[in-house]
């Protein structure tokens, strides 16, 4: 999710190669020094991409949350608390790995997933949520475009079902309370965001490819 690229228009048979080979070049797949992976996003249907290496991930709805939607209370045994350190930030990154769940980043070093420049970046929010000084759930926001892109909301397995991550998400709904906010959703958590008042737009296409040292 940190490494993406978003179509602007359409894949057609005459432009899927040549913007396959820019994507390709741009994120370094024929490096050997790079790794990780990275993310298509199309508003479209691609085609099928898996002949230039890409996998597909699968077809997330995007919703929006109209301005002005009131929020519902949280629960009250959840302590919400605003990222604004690098100790909290590791917190939030260890929160996301485990509930999303980001395999292989469960114990990483602090800054693997969110490097500590971000807690300067004034159009980004993160917020981790405790119940009894356990860090359970947590979430992030962008602000760009007239809109907040409200990102990576987990909840540990053994804490769902709670409200808590519906909680973070209003909270990260609202990282600037006069723009609207959107968000791509799985169809397990669908029905949350929609109960929220986020509505459904439409279906996204996500491709994947990785690159190994």
């Amino acid at each position: 999710f940190s490494n993406c690229a978003t179509l602007i228009q359409p894949l057609t048979a005459e432009s899927a190669e040549s913007t396959m080979k820019q994507v390709t070049a741009f994120f370094g797949f024929d490096d050997p020094a790079r790794s990780g992976e990275v993310l298509l996003v199309s508003a479209w249907p691609t085609g099928d991409l898996r002949p230039y290496g890409w996998n597909l991930m699968g077809h997330p709805p995007v919703h929006l949350l109209p301005q002005g939607v009131p929020p519902r209370e949280a629960p009250s045994q959840l302590r919400i608390e605003r990222v604004d350190s690098p100790a909290l930030l590791h917190i939030w990154e260890q929160t996301v790995s485990r509930g999303y769940p980001l395999e292989g980043l469960e114990d990483a070093p602090a800054g693997a997933l969110a490097p500590p420049s971000l807690l300067t970046n004034p159009q980004y929010g993160a917020w981790v949520g405790f119940v009894d000084h356990r860090p359970v759930t947590a979430a992030s926001a962008w602000v760009a475009h007239g809109v907040v892109n409200v990102t990576l909301v987990a909840t540990l397995p053994d804490e769902r079902r709670k409200g808590y991550g519906e909680a973070l998400t209003w909270t990260a709904s609202r990282l600037d309370p006069s723009l609207p906010a959107m968000l791509l959703s799985s169809d397990d958590g669908r029905p949350v965001y929609e109960r929220m008042g986020y509505l459904p737009l439409q279906r996204m296409t996500l491709w994947y490819r990785g690159r190994t040292r």
